[in-house]
């Protein structure tokens, strides 16, 4: 299992953590992700293109000439799809792009991105991103010192707004929620840097290290029921002998 180190935003080492092999120690499957990526551009497209047909464009009512004598072609109107001005044959009409892609093709995709950037030592992980107000020279100057170049992705919780604003103005840097992480957005950036909390497999990790509770004590035993003395005394040898 690979480690990577847990560095401040001063770039100074706090640690290291065990990169979970299942999310970034996986052969990328690149079919996977091309299928992924072109499902999620699709989604993207709005699909408001249309044209008008011969029977959407206005006018055209009229027959252009009579049918025979003028040594033209017959013509029954001038909004035809090979006139000018006329109608547009079998053209775009507003419909949706959108592709149905399985769950666990998606979270395939997420994970085979994830481990090509892992691969290429290019998984960053902070301990926190402790900014006191958000400016962009001081995220500029941490980037710099957790050696980060290029275009970087930036993963953060909900409660990081401090640091989304602290990055959102710099031009190759993009903050996303762990929620909302995908393969496209990590494949279109070259380090992916995560924190404590929002790098994938820490909560599972936290969970296993848990100690198991502890078993609930048994039920005990319903008491026997009361018998009377006069059924539990054993008959005299006499009496059994008379009954026999």
């Amino acid at each position: 299992m690979a480690s990577v180190d847990v560095r401040t935003r001063a770039g100074q080492t706090a640690g290291s953590v065990e990169l979970d092999e299942a999310v970034f120690g996986i052969s990328p499957n690149v079919a996977v992700m091309h299928q992924v990526v072109t499902a999620q551009l699709a989604a993207a497209r709005r699909g408001t293109h249309s044209t008008l047909t011969r029977a959407e464009v206005r006018g055209g009512g009229k027959k252009p000439w009579r049918q025979k004598g003028t040594g033209r072609a017959r013509q029954g109107s001038s909004r035809s799809p090979h006139w000018a001005g006329g109608g547009v044959a079998m053209g775009p009409k507003p419909r949706s792009y959108r592709q149905k892609t399985p769950k666990k093709m998606v979270q395939l995709a997420l994970r085979s991105a994830l481990s090509d950037r892992a691969s290429e030592g290019r998984v960053a992980v902070v301990d926190a991103w402790d900014f006191a107000a958000p400016k962009t020279r001081e995220a500029r100057e941490s980037l710099s010192s957790l050696g980060v170049d290029r275009k970087v992705i930036l993963v953060i919780d909900r409660e990081d707004e401090v640091a989304y604003k602290a990055f959102r103005n710099l031009p190759d840097v993009q903050a996303i929620l762990v929620s909302e992480l995908n393969a496209y957005d990590v494949l279109c950036n070259d380090w992916v840097v995560f924190t404590r909390a929002t790098l994938p497999g820490a909560v599972a990790a936290a969970t296993s290290s848990a100690p198991e509770p502890a078993p609930e004590p048994e039920p005990a035993p319903d008491p026997e029921p009361d018998v009377p003395a006069a059924l539990s005394e054993t008959a005299p040898p006499e009496e059994q002998a008379a009954d026999e």
